[in-house]
């Protein structure tokens, strides 16, 4: 039987579309509240006025240390407390080494990589404090099996993996959990310029899923008994599984 989550303050980080909105909206229907985390303030705030007064936004640049530093603050000021954190923001980058874009690396490597390790630094006092928290972080199938032509996104996610499963051994004496979801493809916004009939077919024939299959797994992850730890979750399409 799982956990209620009713009472729980959770945090969901890139949560103006794609997979962070589809976990807010799983959480919030749990019966968590959920400060939805993005840069994105209009859309933030739009959204938060339809999902109701149990979802409330936090403007936050990730790729800003200053901004960054005001995330929990916020938060507490909102809501008290800080139960559930779960960093999802990322970019992607994919294509060939030679002629590749080093710029575009280096803005992907930061909000991949850099902020994830300095989001959870800023929450990771007040759950250790507490001696109760979860962490969870998107990470992707790519953290598991080197793609070939997505080698620098890749390396981004094999980060991820050694630092979510190290951290987890460091923090899991003060009753805090860490855990990482790697999706396969999913349909986010990085797929906004595919025809909706591509969509439909890619869905369809199993080489595309949507984001409510992370959401459940996020969801799946949180409610075990506080004596377990879900430490990956791998979900894929079916047709990439083949």
């Amino acid at each position: 039987m799982g956990q209620d989550l009713s009472g729980r303050v959770a945090a969901v980080t890139g949560a103006a579309s794609g997979i962070g909105l589809e976990c807010a909206k799983t959480l919030l229907a749990a019966g968590a509240r959920v400060a939805l985390v993005d840069r994105a303030e209009d859309q933030l705030r739009a959204l938060c006025a339809d999902l109701g007064t149990n979802a409330f936004p936090v403007v936050v640049d990730l790729t800003d240390p200053a901004s960054v530093g005001d995330m929990l603050p916020k938060i507490l000021a909102e809501a008290g407390q800080l139960d559930i954190f779960h960093a999802n923001a990322g970019s992607y980058v994919g294509g060939e080494i030679l002629g590749g874009d080093p710029d575009a690396w280096d803005r992907m490597l930061n909000l991949n990589i850099n902020s994830v390790f300095r989001c959870i630094h800023a929450v990771l006092p007040h759950m250790v404090a507490r001696k109760t928290g979860d962490i969870i972080v998107t990470s992707s199938v790519a953290g598991f099996i080197p793609v070939v032509w997505e080698p620098v996104y890749t390396a981004s996610k094999h980060a991820i993996q050694a630092f979510v499963h190290t951290l987890r051994r460091q923090v899991s004496k003060h009753g805090v959990r860490v855990g990482e979801v790697a999706p396969g493809p999913v349909v986010t916004a990085l797929l906004k310029d595919w025809p909706q009939a591509k969509l439909d077919d890619a869905l369809a024939s199993g080489a595309l899923m949507e984001p409510s299959a992370v959401a459940e797994c996020v969801l799946f992850m949180l409610t075990r008994p506080r004596n377990v730890v879900i430490r990956d979750i791998v979900v894929l399409p079916v047709g990439l599984d083949l």
